[in-house]
């Protein structure tokens, strides 16, 4: 394939947000984290010469899709070697926001349960809401959030009524 060829037919309508990208130790036990924790599922799983890869994404986004990228690099095949790959933490972090106050406390019980609670339940001020904050198993932060005032925000500011 030459450098000019375009292998996708499909582009998004304008420039927008598409991905964050981790690396992991085990492809397969963080993929088993996210399903169990977030709202994220296997979109696509690939495999070359230099180690595993992943999308995870939420199905109902497709027509703007969102996907969390997961690499894990065979040994001696990482192409930004010998940087060391940091981790999300302990304020940088994905935030995932959900629907109920009781799913806050759900979600700690569980991962306090499991050893992954870093933080919380904890009533914050606005804009930050009711939090817990959990360890991912490479050590990256993941915020669950309720009451935080997203989506509100940006219907008001940008005078959508969609939801």
């Amino acid at each position: 394939m030459s450098e000019q060829e375009t292998v996708y037919k499909i582009r998004p309508p304008r420039q927008r947000w598409t991905h964050l990208a981790l690396i992991v130790k085990d492809m397969d036990k963080t993929i088993a984290w996210y399903e169990k924790y977030t709202h994220l599922e296997v979109l696509s799983r690939m495999e070359d010469g230099q180690g595993y890869g992943a999308w995870m994404a939420d199905r109902n986004d497709a027509d703007s899709p969102f996907v969390l990228v997961l690499a894990q690099f065979f040994e001696g095949k990482d192409p930004f070697a010998p940087a060391q790959h940091g981790t999300l933490g302990p304020f940088a972090h994905i935030g995932i926001e959900v629907m109920e106050r009781e799913d806050i406390d759900k979600l700690a019980a569980m991962a306090k349960e499991d050893g992954c609670l870093a933080l919380g339940p904890a009533q914050m001020p606005p804009p930050v809401g009711y939090i817990c904050f959990l360890k991912d198993p490479d050590g990256n932060t993941i915020e669950f959030s309720h009451d935080q005032g997203v989506y509100e925000t940006a219907r008001k500011v940008w005078h959508s009524d969609a939801d």
